[in-house]
This record gives C-alpha cells, structure tokens and sequence, in this order.
C-alpha cells in the first residue's frame, strides 16, 4: 500500500512539475515575442545614407547673403560645417541658418524675418525642390524679391552648382512674387538666375 502510494505522490510531483515548466517555458516565449527589445532591421528598413556620408562626417556648405555695392547687390558665400548622417541634412540646415539671418558682418538678407522651410528635397543630386512658408513673398520691392530669390538658389545649390532648384511657396510652384510682380521662371539654375534676374 505505502508502495503505491508512494508511486502516486511521485507521478503527481512529476506531473505538476512538468506543467510548471511548460507553464514557466511558454511565458518565458510570450515574454520574449513580446518585448520590445532592439532587433536587426531588415534590409528594407535600414536608414538611407548619403553614400558619401559616414555617421558625424562633417560637410561644408556655403549660406548665400547679400552685400551692397556702389551700385547693385552682389551674392556672397558664408561656408558652414555641418555634421550629416542623413540625405538632405547639409542643405536643410543651410537654410535654417539662412532663414534665421546672418549673424554677424555686414551682409544682409531680403527674405522676410519668419520665414519657414516647409520642405525640402533633393532628387538625384540635380534637381532641388524648396518649399517656404507664405513670409516669403511678404514685403519689399523688386530688388528685395530678385535678392531673396538669388539667396535660395543660391544655397540650394551649394553642393551641386549645376543643380535646377524648384521654389515653391505653402506646397505650390511660385509663379509670381511681390507686389511688383516679379515673373519667376522655373526651373531655376545659378546660369539661368544671372540672365534673367541680375542683381
């Protein structure tokens, strides 16, 4: 009798013990299914980078403003080191800065204090899209526009001097700017800015 019972008592320890590891296993697998722990992304969700652009690699760009003469304005460079990990880093911050003003010097700027970059993008290298907040095409008169103009052609085409640069205004192509009326001709490349708008 003590035999069997003794056999029973082990079965069940046995049994319950088998339940508790299988229990204890399959909530080790939810656990592990369901953690949000760092995993390998797959090749189609790896960041795109610049193929020249390693993390931290530092890229100078040049923000474009406006110095008086006797008897015109003229473009001038002011080069900026920014680190770029991603496409469109460099340029995006090219115009923050030059958006925010220059900073020092007696350079200038004709684009409207507040005025926002909405968008930009850079399709195969040669054609820059930037998109500018409404301030834009606030304020000045007709050398004001072609100088703002020039000022955003300019530094879209830092890293590619040849590059045909698409200026839009609240997401649409900017036909007309000012008052004034100033025709803008798109697409716009540093050549063809030189012909039509000279400063």
């Amino acid at each position: 009798m003590n035999d069997q019972q003794g056999k029973r008592i082990s079965s069940g320890v046995i049994a319950a013990v088998s339940a508790a590891v299988v229990a204890v296993g399959g909530g080790v697998a939810w656990l592990t299914a369901n953690t949000n722990s760092p995993t390998q992304p797959t090749p189609s969700q790896r960041i795109q980078q610049p193929s020249n652009a390693q993390p931290g690699n530092e890229q100078t760009a040049n923000v474009y403003w406006l110095k008086t003469t006797e008897k015109s304005m003229e473009l001038v460079p002011q080069p900026i080191r920014i680190a770029s990990v991603r496409p469109n880093q460099v340029l995006e911050q090219a115009f923050q800065s030059l958006l925010a003003g220059p900073t020092e010097g007696t350079n200038s700027t004709t684009i409207p204090q507040g005025t926002k970059l909405l968008g930009l993008k850079a399709e195969n290298k040669d054609e820059i899209h930037v998109n500018l907040s409404e301030n834009f095409t606030s304020g000045g008169g007709s050398s004001s526009m072609v100088g703002r103009v020039g000022q955003v052609v300019y530094t879209a085409t830092t890293l590619n001097p040849n590059a045909k640069v698409y200026i839009e205004v609240n997401g649409k192509p900017l036909e007309v700017l000012g008052g004034e009326g100033v025709e803008i001709e798109q697409p716009m490349t540093r050549e063809s800015f030189k012909k039509e708008y000279p400063l």
